[in-house]
């Protein structure tokens, strides 16, 4: 009996604190959260290379994995390699389609020698 009081007492304390936590967390301001994708604002960097990476990711017969991407003022880079001429002309595509891309570097992405 003296077990399941203490387990209860435990699970309750542990239940309000989750609970507390929540509602704190709710009321505090968002940190490094970027909406301009959402607002109209210009976007960052930062966010269209992560843009880039999913949709590089998502893309169809496209192997992503040996592709690296950074952006400088919308200026998307891309490097590494890949196994033809039709996965590199994807991938440039996906990466222009991107809001925010204003030029796309594909001089590093180069094809697999066969």
């Amino acid at each position: 009996m003296k077990k399941s009081a203490i387990l209860s007492s435990v699970l309750m304390a542990t239940a309000l604190s989750f609970g507390l936590q929540g509602g704190a967390m709710a009321n505090e301001p968002a940190v490094n959260q970027d909406q301009s994708a959402t607002t109209g604002e210009a976007v960052s960097d930062t966010w269209i290379t992560t843009k880039i990476k999913a949709d590089l990711a998502s893309t169809k017969d496209l192997k992503s994995t040996d592709i690296s991407v950074e952006t400088n003022n919308g200026v998307a880079t891309l490097t590494g390699t890949v196994p033809s001429e039709i996965e590199q002309k994807k991938a440039v595509a996906a990466t222009e389609s991107v809001k925010g891309v204003v030029k796309v570097d594909s001089s590093g992405l180069k094809v697999k020698p066969e």
